[in-house]
């Protein structure tokens, strides 16, 4: 099954402020779609099952909970929704010349984890599952 955006350019890359820290957050320099802090790695809850869709009516905020390298994306931030506790893959923006996604605090994360406990996410099927 093809998962389909029912919206693909809604929101686009605008700037915005973030919820998490309220940073001042630029769009990227060379298009794209900006949807994370630079700063604090967060993001709000807005798409739904297909990425870009924004049929999530939770509007909480993903905190990040872990990193991964993949050899395709670069850095991956791994997210997880302080209000419904859904959990998805973001990936990071370090090489944004303009306002590029703070390299110290991805490498605390994956060094140490988040602030507050550490979930884990495990991937089967394509679908997320909570590792406490």
């Amino acid at each position: 099954m093809t998962q389909e955006r029912k919206n693909p350019y809604h929101g686009g890359n605008e700037p915005f402020v973030c919820a998490g820290c309220a940073t001042q957050v630029r769009p990227l320099a060379h298009g794209g779609q900006r949807n994370h802090c630079p700063r604090c790695l967060c993001s709000q809850h807005v798409d739904g099952p297909v990425p870009g869709d924004r049929a999530a009516a939770c509007g909480g905020i993903m905190r990040p909970i872990a990193v991964e390298r993949s050899a395709k994306k670069g850095w991956v931030i791994i997210q997880e929704c302080e209000k419904c506790g859904v959990i998805r893959r973001n990936k990071a923006a370090t090489d944004e010349p303009e306002q590029p996604d703070d390299f110290d605090e991805l490498l605390r994360i994956a060094e140490h984890g988040p602030d507050r406990g550490l979930r884990r996410a495990t991937w089967e099927n394509g679908q997320t599952k909570k590792v406490r």
